[in-house]
Parts: structure tokens; C-alpha cells; sequence
């Protein structure tokens, strides 16, 4: 079974970049899509970006241009490049295997 630890999150001031971590163990991570998502307080969870085995990535609408995901099979990891960020990207980042969250999450704190 899938097992993932995320990092890398941490409080920025608006416009300001962070790159967030996700290593996976317990699976075939190299055939696996893995992804991301986030919820904040008193919202529903919103996906962020993914990234398949063939390395294909797609976006929400909402990073689409700010954030870059990759991975590294080799490494068992996935990477968030998040740059301009804003204070509505302030949430619980979560890595997902096979858009299945599978770690506690990262938390991102933008202030204005």
C-alpha cells in the first residue's frame, strides 16, 4: 500500500515562492499518477495539479501558469514548484496517488 510524506510548506508573504515535496514508499510509483490538493479552512477541497507515469502534468485553473509539478522516479518524489503566490492559496497542501490522498498534508500559509 501506497504510503506519502509531504514537506516544504511554510508561510510566505504574497508573491513569494515555495516548493513542496511529496516522497512515496509502498507502491509502484513509477506507474502511478501522483497529485496534489488543497483545502482551507471551511472549504471543499480543490485539486491542484497532477502528473502521470508518462509524464504528462495538468493544472487547476487557479495555478495554472503560477505552479509546476514533476517527479522523479528514481527518487520516489514528486515536486510543487509554487511561485507568486497569493493569500487565497493558503491550505493544507495533500499528495495524492492515483488522485487518492495519502499523507497528512503540508501547510501553506500566504500573507498579504
Amino acid at each position: 500500500q501506497e504510503h506519502v510524506v509531504e514537506s516544504g510548506g511554510g508561510t510566505v508573504r504574497s508573491g513569494g515562492s515555495l516548493r513542496l515535496f511529496c516522497i512515496a514508499s509502498g507502491g509502484p510509483f513509477g506507474s502511478n499518477a501522483i497529485g496534489w490538493l488543497r483545502q482551507a479552512p471551511g472549504k471543499e477541497r480543490e485539486f491542484v495539479a497532477g502528473i502521470l507515469s508518462n509524464g504528462h502534468s495538468y493544472y487547476g485553473n487557479s495555478v495554472r501558469d503560477r505552479f509546476t509539478i514533476s517527479r522523479d522516479n528514481y527518487k520516489n518524489t514528486v515536486y510543487l514548484q509554487m511561485n507568486d503566490l497569493k493569500p487565497e492559496d493558503t491550505a493544507l497542501y495533500y499528495c495524492t496517488v492515483n488522485d487518492q490522498p495519502k499523507g497528512h498534508g503540508t501547510q501553506v500559509t500566504v500573507s498579504a
